[in-house]
Formats: structure tokens, sequence, C-alpha cells
């Protein structure tokens, strides 16, 4: 004898359905702060990738202004070097005139 009223029935289901509804916005709040933690986690990286974005770009900027005096050194000294060989050259040149009088000189 256990045949239910319609109404005993329906406020089986009636609470059956609301046990339903009440893990269902469980489940929903669990999966909101689920999404509000990797929200954060990932705002959190974020912010950490920006800073080592800033870092690198202010040590490639560092090393671009390095690179720029090295370029200017090298030709500076490539402009020098260029003049200590024709001062060489122009020595030479006049050595070898100066010895070649000496040897002629020495003939007579």
């Amino acid at each position: 004898m256990s045949s239910l009223t319609n109404d005993e029935r329906k406020r089986k289901r009636m609470l059956s359905n609301r046990e339903s509804a009440r893990r269902s916005r469980m489940r929903k709040q669990q999966r909101l702060d689920d999404l509000m933690n990797l929200a954060a986690q990932l705002k959190h990286q974020n912010s950490q990738i920006n800073a080592q974005i800033n870092l690198a770009t202010q040590q490639y900027i560092t090393v671009e202004s390095e690179n720029a005096i090295l370029r200017a050194q090298l030709h500076e000294l490539a402009e020098r070097l260029h003049s200590v060989n024709s001062v060489l050259r122009m020595v030479e040149e006049v050595s070898g005139m100066a010895w070649t009088y000496q040897r002629y000189q020495s003939l007579f």
C-alpha cells in the first residue's frame, strides 16, 4: 500500500526539483569561483610577463646604445689606422729615397 497520492507525489517532486536546483546553483557558483581564480592567476602571470618584457626591452636598449658607441669607436680607430698607415707609407718612401741617395753617394 505504498501508493502515494497525487499531492504527495507533487510535493516529493517539488522537493526533489528544489534540491536539484540547489545543487545546480552550487555547481554554477563553484564554476564561477574557479573562473574568478583562474582570471586572477592569469592577470598575475600577465603582469609578470609584462615586467619581463619591460626588462628585456630595457636591456635591448642598453645593448643597442653600447653597440652604437662601439661602432663609432671602431670607425674612429679605423680612420686613425688609415692615417697611421698613410704616414708609414710616406716614411717608407722618404726612407727609401734617403737609402737610395746614400747608396748613390757611396758609389762616388
